[in-house]
């Protein structure tokens, strides 16, 4: 082929896109007016709690996925931490439960004021919450048995172990032994209380004695062990389970481990503290995923009744 049929045919225009001079080339677009006209109260932001993103691994899924997936990440598995109602909702069937002891809330003993009164922080939670205390209790059937759950609430001042929390445990415990029922208890505490001093740490004598009546009549006692479970919880009754569980990546211990790095003037090993690392270590009798909770907690207290 010649230079000038080259040209010729590099140079071919369709006939739809020929243009006589001077006519304007026609756009598939055109912007008829410049810049963003939407003001700032027409624009339309994403509601909050939609999503949910795991501080594990970063996955991103809608707030509905999550809780059908009772709050455990779908890609790693990490356990978000719940409330008292959404384990209430998990173990009971049916999601029937009676609450017990709702009246009971915290006093101000002491007066005790630091940024501000022990009196204002509560009435603060009062206002935000439907919380009365650090620790509900409720009981219902678990597959068909009876059983009564005090299951703690770490946004109720971090879980702290308080006189209301030291007096539903006791409560609950009675009422085990009057309905000759199963007892467990769901952990999930920062520690003691500091605004109310002594009278928090009187909770750790008290609830160990209570659980002594509690093997006396010879029933079962559960603790289950979350994220996180620390100081006088962890000291005293949360770690004297007949049966003593947790979930899986649990934070359990005393004081914290940036605590005792800086106590020790040490390294801590891999996975210190964790639920995992005490299992090795002999303080559980084993780690149970949220997801399969109630059943193994169904069977293994089958096994007391043998």
């Amino acid at each position: 082929m010649s230079e000038e049929e080259l040209k010729s045919e590099n140079s071919y225009i369709p006939e739809q896109d020929k243009k006589t001079e001077g006519e304007p080339k026609q756009r598939w677009f055109q912007r008829l007016r410049k810049g963003i006209q939407t003001t700032t109260s027409e624009k339309k932001e994403v509601p909050e709690g939609l999503w949910s993103k795991c501080p594990e691994c970063n996955y991103i899924c809608t707030s509905s996925e999550l809780e059908e997936n009772l709050y455990v990440c779908p890609k790693c598995g990490y356990h978000h931490r719940i409330s008292s109602e959404d384990y209430f909702k998990i173990l009971f069937d049916d999601r029937n439960f009676k609450e017990h002891f709702e009246g009971i809330k915290s006093v101000d003993f002491l007066g005790f004021t630091d940024l501000k009164s022990y009196q204002k922080r509560l009435d603060d939670i009062y206002s935000k919450t439907d919380l009365k205390d650090s620790m509900r209790v409720a009981s219902g059937s678990m597959n068909g048995a009876p059983i009564i759950v005090a299951c703690m609430d770490f946004a109720f001042i971090g879980g702290s172990l308080g006189s209301v929390m030291g007096e539903k445990f006791s409560r609950a415990v009675d009422y085990a032994i009057d309905k000759k029922v199963p007892f467990m208890v769901i952990s999930k505490s920062g520690g003691a209380r500091m605004m109310e001093s002594a009278f928090s740490l009187m909770q750790m004598a008290k609830t160990s004695a209570k659980l002594s009546q509690l093997s006396d009549a010879q029933l079962p006692y559960v603790s289950l062990l979350t994220d996180p479970t620390f100081g006088g919880v962890s000291a005293s009754f949360a770690m004297l389970g007949d049966i003593n569980i947790a979930e899986p990546g649990a934070l359990i211990g005393f004081a914290g481990p940036r605590i005792i790095k800086e106590t020790i003037r040490k390294d801590l090993p891999k996975g210190f503290q964790r639920s995992e690392f005490l299992l090795d270590h002999g303080f559980l009798d084993f780690i149970v995923d949220r997801k399969s909770l109630k059943d193994k907690l169904s069977v293994m207290l089958r096994h007391f009744k043998v």
